[in-house]
């Protein structure tokens, strides 16, 4: 087996592990009658799924790799954070969640505008400054979006999202915008030069390869992304 297959099959492991954890902790709170419990859990499972079902919908193939690490972000943000209360036990949970959503949330900024860039039916040519940049602005909108969401929860349903209020919040956006501040520049390295390799780049390398249609690329019909 190859390297790659070895590691696709290892990523895979990993999220099958955890949406098993999910579903038994679902079960488990079911039989305890923590309905609101069990219901956040399923909730969670099903934003697990997410990459699966968005992947067949529109006909993309999300690496493992990529899948692995949204769900991993999901388990511990989601799960361990708001259900088992690791934001309350460990003060250095949250900050480190958000400094990962900011990379996270670059790399999928960087992506959206890369596939654009790249499209052969599409006439947009952006300049790699640019793209850095729309990657950056997009991970720090969104971060600015989820803090949003968690004040409204906080104020319509009584929650408390943000721990400590405004200093929380600003923490929260700061962090997010070093992780994406980060995968900018290593986006902008990646476009400006093709001879240095970092996971950022063989992840972008590994998106372009395994979904060709999104770059203009002819696929046999009826043919299948690798396993």
């Amino acid at each position: 087996m190859s390297p790659s297959r070895v590691s696709r099959s290892a990523h895979r492991r990993i999220t099958v592990a955890l949406q098993a954890v999910l579903l038994i902790g679902a079960v488990l709170s079911a039989f305890q009658g923590q309905w609101v419990t069990t219901i956040s859990v399923l909730g969670i499972i099903m934003v697990t799924l997410a990459p699966v079902v968005l992947g067949k919908r529109f006909r993309v193939f999300v690496p493992p790799e990529f899948e692995a690490l949204a769900i991993v972000f999901v388990f511990a943000s989601l799960f361990l954070g708001e259900v088992r209360g690791y934001y309350v036990r460990f003060w250095w949970w949250d900050t480190v969640l958000h400094t990962a959503s900011g990379f996270l949330l670059g790399i999928l900024g960087f992506l959206l505008v890369h596939v654009l860039n790249e499209k052969e039916d599409i006439e947009l040519h952006m300049r790699p400054a640019f793209v850095a940049l729309f990657a950056f602005m997009f991970a720090v909108g969104m971060g600015a979006i989820w803090e949003i969401f968690e004040f409204g929860m906080d104020q319509i349903f009584g929650m408390n999202m943000q721990k400590t209020g405004l200093v929380d919040t600003m923490w929260d956006l700061i962090v997010d915008t070093i992780g994406a501040a980060v995968i900018a520049v290593m986006g902008f390295g990646y476009l400006k030069t093709a001879g240095n390799e970092s996971f950022l780049e063989q992840w972008i390398d590994g998106f372009i390869e395994t979904n060709p249609r999104m770059f203009g690329t002819d696929v046999e019909e009826g043919s299948e992304p690798p396993e």
